[in-house]
């Protein structure tokens, strides 16, 4: 039995590690935001199906803004979506901290509203009910 509706959020917060700069400036690569995707993916499919569930498909990525090493990010999947075992998601990841150097070496502000870092669509299955 599940219980998926449209509109069903999940969101994670996490802090970003300097492990994962992979570029100049401390810049982290898409696939940290996607592989954060699939996390609140795999966490709505557990709430809603009692499964972890497998992704099908992304759609419609878009990198927007920078994900940096030592930023604070918001991860949030809401279903908007639900078929007999697929659930379509929207995904975002928002900066919500970040670091600010120039200020000194730990140096970090809350930033409000959140940047809005990176957006998808993506397609989970669940086994069939029973």
């Amino acid at each position: 039995m599940t219980t998926a509706e449209v509109g069903t959020t999940v969101t994670h917060r996490r802090y970003v590690p300097y492990s994962h700069a992979h570029y100049a400036g401390n810049l982290v690569d898409g696939a940290y935001s996607l592989a954060a995707f699939g996390d609140v993916a795999t966490e709505m499919c557990i709430r809603t199906d009692g499964d972890e569930g497998l992704f099908a498909s992304y759609s419609d990525v878009q990198f927007v803004a920078p994900v940096r090493a030592g930023d604070v990010i918001e991860v949030e999947a809401r279903i908007v979506r639900v078929g007999t075992r697929s659930r379509e998601m929207e995904f975002e990841v928002r900066v919500v901290g970040r670091g600010a150097p120039e200020r000194g070496e730990s140096a970090a502000d809350v930033l409000d509203p959140p940047l809005v870092a990176t957006t998808a669509r993506g397609v989970v299955v669940v086994p069939p009910a029973g």
